[in-house]
């Protein structure tokens, strides 16, 4: 490898990202040199007594390579994070006898998966110094052979791509305006979630008596795995105690707006409606005491407000959710829903909702369907939008310590920066934090505490699964 090469981590990670099919990594090696980032997990759930029921069923891998082809490098939300996630084939097998599964609520269950989530960057610093790779193009090899132990391409050998040496971030990146992004994930974040309470328990693919019998086989309605998991370690106290895991300060980065601090402050769906409106039958009279979604498309249901009392404090996370349920319900029409899905694609439920508040009958399948396509599409555009947007800053943020020469402007505690704007509301870990105003965005950076396994063997890690 070259010395003083200037390319940056990230900009090694674009070039693997768009050529990832021409390279495959050493995944035994990348396992054995692995150091967590967070608690270990097996499968299972514990009882009362903290005893561990393992599944009775378990995968295999289909291929017993030591190499996988280069997983997606993915960016933590608020965090200077980056992840390998590798994706492998494997297939279900019965516990106790090891005799496979083949076919499952009438679907071939020959093509299931497994998402290794392996932390390359964690918390602004490398936690993976290098990885073994081959690279099959010569024109990728080229791309990166500044980086690499040998500057002969040869397909057939196992190059060391060192990541520790890179620089993480340049200053040369222009990162882009933010002003105006707070607001649209979070108009994204309340629909998303009115609709996945709405979905709840549905599918539009598959019937209910289906949906069980993938359930009990630890597959999703969207034919992912989905095996129940719990921490190795029952008590972090324990944990701590014997040195079985740590604990480290995570700095977390956010954006919000001058009236709410970060997407975490607003409610779910069903807990919001329960807050803020009444759900009765139209005939009696009778009123649901606990609400939810799924009973708010019923014939026979009505909605209005429910009655506050003088001790209620509305907050503005209030106020923004209520003016989207109000326009979900059809109560009020103020067109942002309409706009968001129109702008995401998502016609079709937009069309169904009018029909709907025109008194049209729309059928339960429609709907469910309809919204199951708006779920994946508002999800995708909000996952472009942190990917090209917000990500890379937080990214920058958590490495520097300190924000772009575009975004220059002055610290503020959490006490300076209440007094300025009063509605925002703080948790325990943002009281200590530091906040920059940019915009009309509210920047915010803190410390929270987070546990993480020791050194330990990781070649069965399964961090995600979809």
């Amino acid at each position: 490898m070259k010395n003083n090469v200037q390319i940056s981590l990230l900009k090694i990670i674009e070039i693997l990202t768009a050529n990832s099919k021409h390279i495959i990594i050493n995944l035994k090696h990348l396992q054995e040199n692995y150091q967590r980032t967070g608690v270990k997990k097996i499968y299972g759930v514990r009882d009362i007594n903290g005893n561990l029921i393992q599944p009775w069923l378990r995968t295999e891998y289909i291929d017993n390579s030591p190499y996988v082809r280069m997983g997606k490098f993915v960016f933590n939300r608020n965090t200077a994070t980056i992840n390998l996630l590798v994706k492998r084939q494997v297939k279900l097998v019965k516990s106790d006898d090891q005799t496979p599964i083949l076919e499952v609520a009438g679907l071939l269950v020959n093509d299931l998966h497994t998402f290794n989530n392996y932390t390359i960057v964690s918390n602004g610093k490398i936690n993976v110094p290098y990885l073994k790779i081959k690279i099959s193009s010569k024109k990728t090899f080229d791309l990166i052979k500044e980086v690499l132990d040998s500057q002969e391409f040869d397909c057939h050998r196992e190059y060391t791509l060192q990541l520790e040496v890179l620089p993480l971030v340049t200053n040369d990146v222009k990162y882009p305006n933010i002003d105006g992004l707070f607001d649209e994930l979070a108009k994204i974040k309340v629909i998303t979630s009115i609709i996945n309470a709405n979905l709840k328990g549905e599918s539009d693919t598959f019937v209910e008596s289906q949906i069980d019998e993938l359930k009990t086989h630890y597959i999703s309605p969207n034919v992912y795995l989905n095996f129940p998991k719990s921490n190795e370690c029952q008590n972090h106290q324990q944990g701590l105690s014997d040195g079985s895991i740590a604990v480290q300060d995570i700095y977390h980065i956010d954006i919000g707006s001058q009236d709410i601090l970060n997407l975490s402050k607003f409610y779910s769906a069903n807990k919001f409606l329960d807050k803020m409106y009444r759900l009765y039958d139209k005939e009696t009279g009778e009123i649901f005491l606990k609400p939810n979604w799924s009973m708010a498309w019923q014939d026979n249901i009505a909605v209005r407000y429910k009655f506050l009392s003088s001790r209620v404090k509305i907050t503005k996370v209030d106020e923004f959710m209520k003016v989207i349920f109000d326009d979900f319900l059809g109560i009020e029409n103020y067109g942002i829903v309409a706009a968001m899905l129109a702008k995401v694609g998502a016609n079709s439920l937009g069309e169904l909702l009018q029909d709907k508040y025109s008194g049209q009958i729309v059928s339960k399948e429609m709907m469910v369907t309809a919204l199951t396509e708006a779920k994946t599409k508002l999800e995708q555009y909000a996952e472009k939008m942190y990917q090209e947007k917000i990500s890379p800053l937080v990214f920058y943020i958590g490495v520097t310590g300190m924000l772009p020469e575009e975004m220059s402007a002055p610290a503020m505690t959490a006490t300076e920066l209440a007094r300025k704007y009063p509605h925002l509301q703080f948790s325990k870990y943002e009281k200590t934090g530091q906040f920059f105003v940019v915009g009309d965005s509210v920047i915010s950076i803190y410390v929270q505490p987070a546990y993480y396994s020791r050194q330990t063997d990781v070649s069965e890690q399964v961090v995600v699964e979809k």
